[in-house]
């Protein structure tokens, strides 16, 4: 246990890049630049959480609970395998405890909001996604805590794991559920109000994301960027691209239509950065946390990036099969009724029926060919 005698400011020195990993630290021990973004931060966290409230509908809930197959989805693809994949990746790529906790701790990390946006422009189905993130958020106040504790025992002997703050990582999650209720509740009362929030922290996201990096890169100058090591760039770019992968093999698994395997693999593969950072911010002191500050906003960039990409391929490949399978599903739909309807003539023409003078009705029998 001789990590336990290091001071704190030492704590990066676990691996081949501690020292620099733990680069940064005094810059962010500037007590007025630290306070400035925690406040952004909390803020950008809370309106993402009401829009998240504001999105989910009861009645689609109360469904969905009946039918739990959301539900089922979000724990195993945001709560087993990515947690499980972040876990193996900085295994893979030899990380210290500083870069191993902020990579394990985006990994476990529920479904964020852009997944939301994303579902929309794939034609993907809505419900579920909303349904994905709003589960996987409430199942995270439980799981994300015990899959740190599970998945960080390998940095057991290490200053940064020993002080890692699972208190402090529930009581930030616990924060969320009010905004989320309040979301829900407006989304009962004032729909149209509800919509209008929706927007807004979808706006949100896009805002908070480059304003962090603004005030990060030109506060803390290129040298932050520059203590970040090339395999957690790496592992930035390849932690999404294999969520998403991940997302897709699961929904195949289930037999899920295509419309659903899209969906899932994009609530699979974005994950909740603002409460990444967020919980990076909050809970870490600077100085132990250093420069790794900056990998959920890293990660959010590739995120973003191959979804847009995604979406991309899919407006210009996919689209036009998708329309050609809704065109022909409804073709079957009226030629089967075109059918019934004939065959329902066929069934009950058993006689016609003729009117003659002085309102007298006679029937004919009509001869059938056997």
């Amino acid at each position: 246990m001789d990590g336990s005698a290091q001071p704190p400011a030492a704590a990066g020195d676990g691996g081949p890049d501690g020292g620099s990993l733990a680069g940064g630290g005094e810059a962010f021990g500037d007590r007025s630049l630290n306070q400035g973004l925690s406040v952004l931060v909390g803020l950008a966290l809370c309106v993402t959480m009401l829009g998240l409230g504001c999105a989910v509908e009861l009645g689609q809930l109360g469904q969905q609970l009946r039918r739990p197959v959301g539900l089922l989805l979000a724990l195993l693809g945001q709560f087993v395998a990515m947690p499980l994949l972040a876990f193996l990746l900085a295994l893979i790529f030899a990380l210290d405890e500083v870069a191993a906790v902020a990579v394990l701790l985006c990994g476990c990390c529920p479904g964020g909001n852009l997944s939301n946006l994303m579902s929309v422009l794939v034609d993907g189905d809505m419900n579920l996604s909303i349904i994905m993130t709003a589960s996987s958020t409430l199942l995270a106040l439980f799981l994300m805590p015990l899959c740190l504790w599970i998945y960080s025992r390998h940095w057991i002997n290490t200053t940064l794991v020993q002080l890692l703050p699972l208190g402090a990582v529930s009581l930030t999650l616990g924060s969320t559920l009010l905004p989320i209720a309040l979301g829900v509740l407006i989304r009962y009362r004032h729909p149209r109000a509800a919509d209008l929030l929706v927007k807004i922290s979808l706006w949100s996201l896009l805002v908070t994301l480059v304003t962090l990096f603004i005030l990060t890169g030109t506060m803390l100058g290129p040298d932050l960027m520059a203590h970040i090591p090339a395999s957690v760039y790496a592992i930035a770019v390849m932690m999404p691209l294999a969520g998403y992968g991940l997302g897709y093999g699961l929904a195949t698994v289930f037999k899920m239509p295509p419309h659903c395997k899209r969906t899932v693999s994009l609530e699979t593969g974005c994950q909740n950065v603002q409460l990444c950072t967020a919980i990076l911010k909050l809970t870490f002191p600077p100085e132990l946390i250093g420069s790794m500050y900056m990998f959920p906003l890293l990660y959010a960039l590739f995120q973003s990036a191959e979804a847009g990409l995604f979406v991309l391929a899919y407006k210009m490949y996919g689209r036009d099969g998708y329309k050609q399978d809704t065109l022909g599903e409804e073709e079957d739909t009226d030629i089967s009724y075109k059918k019934l309807k004939e065959e329902d003539v066929a069934d009950t023409s058993y006689g016609t029926v003729t009117t003659e003078e002085h309102n007298s009705i006679q029937m004919e029998p009509t001869q059938t060919a056997l």
